[in-house]
């Protein structure tokens, strides 16, 4: 008698032939039949061990025998030899985007997914090794340099973008990028996918500030996809900011879960005021594109912010006595000395922009430095 371990595989099994994975594969990459397999029968096979136990390609097999995958999907453990794999593999990257999308808008349907509110992100995953670009296929997004989110700009990168619903977090759409390709550029092929993938139905693309570009926020506009994204702070000038009457601002009638717990008068409070932001293209002929623009207040960043402000402003002010007290002395004899240590505290703490601050020299020359925060 042989045991066998089954866990989630009858799971697995039944999910998969819901979505109808080994169809679509097979409807999009046919010719891959052989005596046993279809390409189909082999990514199924491939997406049970990646959900219950993962294995590089030459393991698979091991997994296979050890686990109940002839009993649950008819499959003879020797027939997943990483050879095989491989083929399936080759033959599903060409379509492996309508591949996702079709599967994707299947398990909408066939699960009454909720898509009228989808959240769009993209990430980088580093990798070590040298990856010369004459070793990779340019029809696939090759590895390469660019903007890790781990700062380690010292590897190269591969990027993947991912779409969840609101309803649950379910991944709903997903594509890879090569390391060197812009995130802001990539966030209207993602809204024609999700697009295609809703149908009919209008959903609403939640984003992070790459989206509010001229370009992409023209091509939505155009498709009359809503969308909702963070304003990048370059796009909005301090003055903005600082011509804002707090009073005229609307309170929002929600509470953060962390604050649910407290009194009303320890709770985070929020503001909104709304008004129109606008873009403009590259070009003097493109029309000046508007939308609405949400500006929100929070007691709670308000108060870490100021308190933010108030540590470097003691600490900058620690600073520039000590090097007031210095100043003529041994190390600071010259205006210019002095001049570019203000310099290098003002940056290092961030005061460039209230920092005031004046050098004089009596009749014999010694300079002294006067300062003081506006």
């Amino acid at each position: 008698m042989v045991e066998k371990r089954l866990g989630a595989l009858p799971v697995a099994a039944e999910f998969l032939r819901r979505l109808d994975v080994a169809g679509v594969v097979d409807g999009l990459c046919p010719g891959g039949a052989s005596a046993h397999l279809t390409h189909g029968q082999v990514i199924e096979a491939m997406v049970a061990n990646r959900l219950t136990s993962p294995a590089p390609l030459v393991r698979v097999g091991d997994w296979a025998r050890t686990w109940a995958v002839e009993e649950v999907f008819g499959i003879e453990p020797a027939l997943l030899n990483d050879d095989r794999l491989a083929r399936a593999l080759d033959a599903v990257a060409p379509h492996l985007e309508k591949i996702a999308g079709t599967v994707g808008a299947r398990a909408i349907a066939e699960f009454g997914i909720d898509v009228s509110r989808l959240h769009w992100d993209m990430t980088s995953m580093s990798v070590h090794g040298a990856y010369p670009v004459g070793d990779q296929d340019e029809q696939y997004p090759v590895i390469g340099y660019g903007h890790p989110k781990d700062r380690r700009v010292d590897l190269k990168q591969v990027q993947a973008g991912l779409a969840v619903s609101a309803d649950g977090g379910i991944p709903v759409h997903a594509r890879v990028f090569g390391g060197g390709t812009a995130e802001v550029s990539q966030v209207v092929g993602a809204m024609r996918d999700l697009s295609a993938m809703a149908g009919e139905q209008e959903f609403l693309m939640v984003a992070d500030s790459k989206l509010v570009s001229y370009a992409n926020v023209a091509a939505l506009l155009a498709a009359e996809v809503e969308f909702i994204a963070p304003v990048p702070a370059a796009q909005v000038k301090d003055e903005v900011y600082a011509a804002l009457d707090l009073k005229q601002a609307r309170v929002v009638d929600w509470v953060p879960e962390r604050d649910a717990g407290r009194p009303p008068g320890e709770r985070e409070v929020y503001r909104v005021l709304e008004d129109v932001h606008t873009l403009t293209g590259p070009r003097k002929r493109d029309p000046v594109l508007t939308v609405r623009r949400i500006l929100v207040h929070s007691t709670g960043n308000a108060k870490g912010q100021q308190a933010a402000r108030a540590k470097r402003l003691a600490k900058a002010q620690e600073e520039l006595d000590k090097l007031a007290g210095a100043a003529g002395g041994r190390h600071y004899r010259t205006r210019e000395k002095i001049a570019a240590r203000v310099g290098v505290i003002a940056a290092r703490r961030r005061v460039v922009s209230c920092l005031r601050w004046h050098i004089t020299e009596d009749e014999t020359g010694v300079p002294s430095l006067q300062w003081h925060f506006d």
